[in-house]
Order: structure tokens, then C-alpha cells, then sequence
């Protein structure tokens, strides 16, 4: 059988729309919104014969198929290759990309690592943290908001939370960058992310070694699971790994994005200002209106089907949740950023049992950079164009170039 991408090719049903596109162009992944509106227009479910995949982007069809993990696996990879099919370029994780009842295993020691309890015992960190450099950025005026704030915040305080002793920011960002990318096709950008590999890796894989982490960090906490026989000690050091994607990369975009909103809308900025309860609204808001996360991938583990359609096994679905979180099924307005909206449901962070286990430090970091700058900044005001970063799987900002105004 001839692969696509690392996945067996699939005859779509019929009556399933046609269409042809490429959704890892790399204009489409710095300006998506047209790309998310047209394939809504499509209808509940969107052939791609580029890749020989389905797709889906309306909000309810996407939520049930990414959430539906009897039907649509992750254990055969989130990306285009089927693990089934063809090896993965590194082991897959055993939380990310793994089934019940694995998943339940490894998923309950991570959620006990990163619970709301543990997390919050990092709040001093993360504020006084965030309070010095707000106060360094503010003698400067303007930034490049990305390395300045948005890298810089998450690669000093996630690492002493994990408790590494070894830190290398840069190796920390481009690993995040190069997992992402990762599930996309075998394009110019991952083949660029993955020539870093051969150096990134290793360092990465010795920075979680046990003998390299705190007693007292995050990362003892998952090894304490191997000696108490839930994980082995491999196992142990695989899930610390993959708090790196969850506790830097996203974390990284989510800042980025949410310094990208607020400059581009002073009204919502004022907003927050007159009432900070509305951070953690504001926050997920943030969430909806940019998708950090913008397409993960699920394969039919058996016959199966989607809005009614016959899917077949082995059949690689993409889940574009960038446009379910601009469905105006769902949200109305979904194009107008506002920092009251509350916006349950959003799937910026997936749903079901494969929600983001890294969700609360990512809310924790960032709640604690728009506390410092709603106490010290009167206003955030772009000082140039933005730019943004095409990545396959990650909408985040390359360059952010803004200027910060003092209360």
C-alpha cells in the first residue's frame, strides 16, 4: 500500500464535500480566517484529496469527534502519520498519544502534578516574576513583545517549577516549535524545525533526566511515580518531557496572542483594567479568538461515522479547531474580541479525556503577567506590525513589536 503523508489513502463517501486545499500553506497559516470560514461553508465534514483526509471545522462536529476517543484514537498519532502505519520520528507520549486505559494511568499522574492545588503554590513565583520583568520592559518602552515577554516570562519560571537545572531557553521554545510542526506534513517547516533535532533532542532528553531535577519540582513528582511502581522509570521521564510542550510552547503562544489582542483592541484593555476580575474571562477569550492550537488530528480506529457519513478505518480526520472557535453557530460575534464573553465550550485546550493537562499552569503563568501589567500599564499600543509565525499545528506570533505606556 502507497502512504500519503504516512497514512493509508482513504475514497471519501459520497455526498462528502470536495475540496481542494492545502491547509499547511503557509499564507493560510498566518492569516487563517478566510480558510476557517470557507471550510465551515463546506458542511459537516470536507474531504482533502491533497493529503487524503477528512476535515472538520464546524464547532458541535468538531467538539464530537475530537472528544470521541472510542471512535477516533490518538494512540495512531494527532498528526498526518498513522503510528499504526509507519514509526513516529520520536516515541509517541503516553499522554498525548495514547488510549484508554494507558491514558487513564499517565493521565492521573500528570493531572496530580499540575492540579489546581500545586499550582498555586507557584503563584509567588509567577507573580514576582512577571512584576520584575513588566518593571524592566517598562524602562525600555517599546518591546519585541514575543522575546521580550511572551518567550521570556515562561522559559525562567516553568523550568524552576519543573525544577531543572539545565536551561537553555532557546532549545526550550524551537523543541515546542519542532513538536508541533511535527504533525503536519513533510513540508518546508518541518523539515526546517526537525534539522534542529539532532541537537535539541539530546539535550532535552539529558534536562529531564532525574539526576538533573530538584527534589522539590514538578519533575520529582512524576518520578516519585515510578518508585511507587505506577510508571516506569522511562516512562517517568517521558511524561516530564512533555511538560515542556505544555507548561513553555503554549504557554509562549497564549501570552503572545494575548498581548496581540489587547494592543489591537484599547477598548477590552481598558475593560480589563476597571475590572481585573475579568483576567481569567479575558484569558480564555483569548483562547477562542486565536486558537493557539489550531489542528490536531484523529484516526478512525474502526468503521465508523461523522454527521452521518460512513468514515471508514484507518481514515486520518484533522480537527481544525481554529474554526470551530470562530463558528458564529456557537458564538454570534465570533470575530469581535471581548474580555467579558466567558467562552465556555471554546476547544482552544481539545475536550474529553485528551484536554490539555496542562491547562491550569498555563492559565497560572498568564493570569500572572496581565496582573503586573494591569498594575503598571496604562496602555499597550502597537509599535508596528505584528507578524506571525506559521507553524503546522500552532498559530503563534513571531514578532510582536509594541510600546508600553505607564499607569
Amino acid at each position: 500500500m502507497t502512504l500519503i503523508e504516512g497514512h493509508k489513502p482513504i475514497t471519501p463517501a459520497g455526498g462528502v464535500a470536495v475540496w481542494d486545499v492545502d491547509p499547511y500553506d503557509t499564507e493560510i497559516l498566518r492569516d487563517p480566517l478566510e480558510y476557517y470560514a470557507n471550510l465551515r461553508a463546506q458542511g459537516e465534514l470536507t474531504y482533502i484529496p491533497r493529503y487524503s483526509v477528512l476535515a472538520v471545522g464546524r464547532y458541535e462536529i468538531t467538539r464530537k469527534v475530537f472528544s470521541d476517543h472510542e471512535n477516533f484514537v490518538s494512540s495512531r498519532g494527532v498528526g498526518l502519520n498513522d503510528f499504526k502505519l509507519e514509526d513516529p520520528w520520536r516515541p509517541p507520549s503516553i499522554i498525548l498519544e495514547v488510549d484508554q486505559p494507558d491514558h487513564t494511568r499517565t493521565r492521573k499522574v500528570m493531572s496530580r502534578a499540575l492540579s489546581p492545588k500545586v499550582v498555586k503554590g507557584f503563584a509567588e513565583l509567577f507573580q514576582d516574576t512577571a512584576d520584575r520583568l513588566v518593571d524592566d520592559l517598562l524602562e525600555k518602552g517599546t518591546i519585541e513583545a514575543v522575546t521580550d515577554l511572551a518567550e521570556a516570562f515562561p522559559t525562567t519560571v516553568f523550568p524552576k517549577a519543573v525544577g531543572m537545572k539545565d536551561v537553555n531557553a532557546r532549545h526550550l521554545v524551537d523543541y515546542g516549535a519542532m513538536v508541533f510542526n511535527a504533525v503536519g506534513p513533510d513540508n518546508a517547516l518541518r523539515r526546517e524545525a526537525m534539522r534542529h533535532a539532532g541537537e535539541i533532542v539530546p539535550w532535552i532528553n539529558a534536562a529531564c533526566a532525574r539526576d538533573r531535577l530538584s527534589a522539590d519540582g514538578l519533575g520529582a513528582m512524576v518520578y516519585a511515580s515510578a518508585d511507587d511502581g505506577t510508571l516506569t522509570e522511562a516512562e517517568a521521564g517521558m511524561l516530564v518531557r512533555s511538560f515542556l510542550s505544555a507548561g513553555v510552547d503554549t504557554t509562549v503562544t497564549g501570552i503572545g496572542n494575548a498581548l496581540w489582542c489587547l494592543s489591537q483592541n484599547p477598548d477590552q484593555w481598558d475593560a480589563l483594567k476597571a475590572d481585573p476580575k475579568f483576567i481569567r474571562p479575558a484569558f480564555e477569550e483569548v483562547l477562542r479568538y486565536t486558537s493557539p492550537v489550531h489542528t490536531f488530528g484523529r484516526t478512525a480506529g474502526r468503521d465508523t461515522e461523522i454527521a452521518g457519513f460512513p468514515v471508514e478505518e484507518g481514515s486520518k480526520v484533522i480537527c481544525v479547531l481554529g474554526a470551530a472557535n470562530m463558528d458564529p453557530e456557537k458564538w454570534g460575534d465570533p470575530e469581535v474580541f471581548r474580555v467579558d464573553r466567558k467562552p465556555v465550550g471554546h476547544v482552544a485546550f481539545g475536550a474529553g479525556i485528551h484536554g490539555c493537562v496542562g491547562q491550569n499552569i498555563a492559565r497560572g503563568e498568564l493570569e500572572a503577567v496581565l496582573g503586573a501589567l494591569i498594575r503598571k500599564v496604562d496602555r499597550i499600543e502597537p509599535a508596528a506590525e505584528a507578524v506571525w509565525r506559521p507553524n503546522n499545528a500552532i498559530r503563534a506570533l513571531d514578532r510582536l513589536p509594541i510600546t508600553l505606556i505607564p499607569n
